[in-house]
C-alpha cells in the first residue's frame, strides 16, 4: 500500500505504518507539502491513501481522484513559532511583540508559500503585520515544515525562527513549540484522508483512514498537535 500524505500528518502517519507492518502489510510513505502531494498524484504516482487539507480531499473527489465518501478528517492544525531547542524563547502571544521579534530575527525559516498551507500563512501573516518587505532577505524556504524544522535544529545561528504546521513543529525533538500565532494572524486548517480512485489495495486503504481517524487514535492526534 502506497501513502501520500500532507507533511502536517507524518508524525501521526509513521507509527500507523509500523503498526500496519507489523501485521504484515508491505506499506511505503511520502511525505510533503500539500500542494506537491496532489501534484504527485495528479501526475500518476501510484497511491492508495492520499491525506492533504480538507479542501484539497473535497477537490479531488470532485475530479473523481479520490473515492466519493471516504473522505476521514484527522482534525485541525494551527500554524506556531519554533526555535532552535537550547534557545531562549521570544514571546509571540501578540502581534505587536510577534512583529517585535519578528524584525529583530536573523532568519525566519518556514515551507514554501509556493506549496505549502503554513508557508501561506507565514506570508500573509507578515503582509497584515506590514512587514513583508523587511522580512523578504531574512525568509528561507523549504519544500515542506519538517525540512524547515530540521534545518532550525541543526543550525547555530541566533537569533532563528521557524514557522510551520503545529504539528511538523511538536514532532522535531531539535526544536521548542513557543506557541500559537495570535489569533488574528492564525488560520487552523482540517486534515483529511481519503481513499484513491486508482487504489491498488482498496480494503487497506480504507482500513489505514478508518484506524487513522478513529477515536482509539485520538489520543495520538491530540499529542501530535491536532485539535477537535
Amino acid at each position: 500500500m502506497r501513502i501520500l500524505s500532507a507533511g502536517a500528518a507524518q508524525a501521526v502517519v509513521e507509527p500507523l505504518i509500523a503498526a500496519f507492518k507489523e501485521e504484515g502489510l508491505d506499506v511505503a510513505a511520502e511525505f510533503g507539502a500539500v500542494g506537491a502531494m496532489k501534484s504527485r498524484l495528479l501526475e500518476g504516482a501510484a497511491a492508495d491513501v492520499i491525506i492533504l487539507t480538507a479542501a484539497l480531499i473535497d477537490e479531488l473527489i470532485a475530479s473523481a481522484q479520490v473515492v466519493a465518501g471516504s473522505r476521514a478528517d484527522l482534525g485541525r492544525v494551527g500554524t506556531g513559532v519554533a526555535v532552535r531547542k537550547g534557545t531562549p524563547l521570544p514571546d509571540v502571544a501578540t502581534v505587536d511583540v510577534l512583529r517585535g521579534n519578528l524584525l529583530a530575527a536573523t532568519k525566519i525559516v518556514c515551507p514554501d508559500p509556493a506549496t505549502a498551507t503554513a508557508g501561506k500563512v507565514v506570508m500573509r501573516a507578515l503582509e497584515g503585520m506590514g512587514i513583508s518587505e523587511q522580512s523578504k532577505s531574512k525568509l528561507q524556504f523549504f519544500p515542506n515544515g519538517y525540512a524547515a524544522m530540521k534545518w532550525l535544529a541543526a543550525s547555530s545561528g541566533q537569533l532563528e525562527l521557524g514557522i510551520t504546521q503545529n504539528t511538523e513543529i511538536k514532532a522535531n525533538n531539535g526544536v521548542t513549540y513557543v506557541g500559537p500565532l495570535p489569533d488574528e494572524l492564525q488560520l487552523k486548517t482540517v486534515y483529511s484522508a481519503g481513499v484513491c480512485a486508482q487504489a491498488r489495495h482498496p480494503e487497506a486503504a480504507r482500513a489505514f483512514v478508518t484506524r487513522l481517524t478513529s477515536p482509539a487514535n485520538r489520543a495520538a492526534l491530540l499529542a501530535a498537535g491536532y485539535e477537535f
